[in-house]
């Protein structure tokens, strides 16, 4: 992290949250003409073994943005899985579809990759960039937005060490219970799944195959999700009873049932790491954008985990939300304006709510304990498996295409 005196500081761009989505937005705008600052009360943890249970399936689009942006040069990149196969089958059936890099002339369909693991990566630009600064342990004591004339503002953020920040564009990447929608007073709808998701790390006795595999079962969707070290990290959705009743199970239980639930897809379960639970629930804001401000990623939307989405469509939008500015600015026009804004909201809106729909629409598909509706979801998926097209379209849009 930069040192910094305790006094005033102006920047172009102040961004709260320094997570993914956040990081991914300082490395858009890093080594352009725009001074930015990322505020972060969390000091990120050090790197350490054994691979941690928080990860996120990173998507095409977004891997090449990394790409494009240096950060997959870091030496962390070894901590990546690369996966070139999905597998999804319904447990209630024979129902199954099968997508394979190959078959669509691609090197690899995405990364499995921990969470803090790809923190490291991103803060490893940000901090090299001239332009940016870093405030991180940093707790925000008050924020001062004032929006003005021709839909324009100016924010005044303050620290808990003194410091003060002046920005023309304030950003919201602080999650679900974002603090930077709240004083925009923008509303945001938060509906829970009434599920939990249960998380850990797996060894299994048979190799993952660099295959990403998910069962779909009346309790909710199961996920195996490669790792570099041959383990799976897996994300398992289940009601209130199951997830407590599968949290007090003892180790040597608990690697039975999900090997029974996995249908021993991977073999047995060898071993595991702690178990977590979180609980899920969907949301949506009802504007991104207010003059001088933008909200990205969970603070604007949050979906379930089932298709593994949440980060990647928090990477496109700070990758719509740079271009936006970027190009405003080049043109030498209003770039932090409410009209300029609205461009970012038009890109990122219509298509982040398509797919929270599609992920509220799939959890209650296969959530449905009914025979009949039960045979034309596996009828469904088999048909779907041998129609190219549709598949080919299916696939594009997990990848970001």
């Amino acid at each position: 992290m930069k040192p910094h005196e305790k006094t005033p500081a102006d920047f172009d761009v102040v961004i709260v949250g320094g997570g993914i989505v956040g990081l991914s937005l300082a490395c858009e705008l890093a080594a352009t003409d725009f001074s930015v600052a990322v505020v972060e009360r969390n000091e990120l943890k050090a790197v350490t073994e054994p691979p941690d249970c928080r990860v996120s399936a990173i998507n095409r689009f977004a891997l090449q943005q990394f790409k494009q942006a240096g950060v997959w040069r870091s030496p962390l990149v070894q901590r990546a899985c690369i996966f070139d196969k999905m597998f999804v089958w319904d447990q209630t059936g024979a129902g199954q579809i099968q997508f394979d890099s190959v078959e669509l002339g691609l090197s690899e369909l995405g990364v499995i990759i921990e969470n803090y693991i790809l923190q490291h990566m991103l803060l490893e630009m940000v901090t090299a960039a001239e332009n940016i600064s870093c405030f991180c342990p940093e707790e925000i004591t008050s924020i001062d937005y004032r929006p003005k004339a021709a839909g324009q503002s100016v924010s005044t953020v303050k620290l808990s060490s003194g410091l003060q920040l002046s920005a023309a564009l304030l950003v919201g990447a602080d999650g679900a219970n974002s603090k930077i929608r709240e004083i925009a007073s923008i509303q945001r709808s938060q509906q829970p799944y009434r599920q939990f998701g249960l998380v850990c790390n797996v060894a299994t006795a048979e190799s993952h195959q660099n295959t990403a595999w998910q069962c779909f079962m009346p309790t909710g969707p199961l996920a195996f999700l490669p790792l570099y070290n041959g383990w799976s990290s897996i994300v398992w959705t289940l009601d209130d009873d199951s997830a407590q009743s599968c949290m007090a199970m003892n180790d040597e239980e608990f690697k039975r049932v999900l090997a029974e639930e996995s249908q021993y897809q991977l073999g047995e379960i060898t071993d595991l790491s702690q178990r977590y639970l979180f609980p899920l629930a969907h949301g949506h804001a009802t504007e991104y954008v207010r003059p001088g401000l933008a909200l990205i990623g969970d603070a604007a939307h949050s979906i379930h985990p089932l298709a593994g989405q949440g980060a990647n469509l928090g990477i496109a939008d700070a990758a719509a939300l740079a271009d936006v500015i970027c190009t405003a600015r080049t043109a030498g026009r209003q770039w932090s304006a409410l009209h300029t804004l609205s461009k970012y909201q038009r890109k990122r809106k219509g298509a982040n709510r398509v797919m929270e729909m599609s992920m509220t629409g799939f959890k209650e598909l296969f959530g449905q304990d009914n025979a009949f509706v039960s045979e034309l979801r596996n009828a469904g998926l088999s048909l779907v498996d041998h129609l190219p097209a549709v598949k080919y379209r299916i696939i594009r849009q997990a990848l970001g295409a």
